[in-house]
């Protein structure tokens, strides 16, 4: 069972760390998303490969049990913004780790223009200038559902509210 206070560990790493393939195309997305290290790319490879695991052994399942959970699981991906309205099973094993790193609140924050690099967003969101619904959030890899999308501003208290308030007054 183990230690209740020792959390386990959320990711899995590659079997073959030092094939220069694997080490460029990790090294590209570090550099593309921002990411601190390589665990963090790796806890979303893990995702990913669990929901992809899931979808497979789905589609071995017998037909009732297959679509009762085949509709959970997609509705799910849906409201994660990771598969689009009217998917299906197929396109679940279609995921890739760069779906899942497209909905972290890190590059959401950048997309949106609220940081003028990636870097910068991962620095407002860890110094708790970002918010959701007037929430802060302090996790860069906090992975933002649909809904929540278009409620990412500034947090209230953060200066760089005020300051935005003073670029559209002199602007205008």
């Amino acid at each position: 069972m183990g230690d209740p206070r020792k959390s386990r560990r959320l990711w899995i790493g590659p079997r073959h760390p030092w094939r220069k393939d694997r080490l460029m195309e990790e090294s590209k997305l570090l550099g593309v998303y921002g990411l601190r290290s390589k665990r963090e790319l790796w806890k979303a490879a893990t995702i990913i490969r669990y929901f992809r695991h899931r979808a497979r052994a789905l589609l071995a399942a017998p037909q009732e049990i297959r679509e009762k959970e085949e509709k959970t699981l997609v509705e799910n991906l849906v409201k994660l913004g990771l598969l689009n309205e009217g998917a299906r099973l197929d396109d679940v094993l279609n995921l890739r780790v760069e779906d899942l790193l497209e909905r972290r609140l890190q590059t959401i924050v950048y997309k949106k223009g609220l940081a003028k690099t990636i870097h910068e967003a991962r620095q407002l969101i860890i110094h708790g200038h970002i918010a959701i619904g007037g929430r802060r959030v302090r996790s860069p890899g906090y992975i933002v559902p649909r809904d929540e999308e278009s409620l990412i501003t500034y947090y209230y208290k953060s200066p760089y509210v005020k300051s935005e308030e003073a670029s559209l007054k002199t602007s205008a």
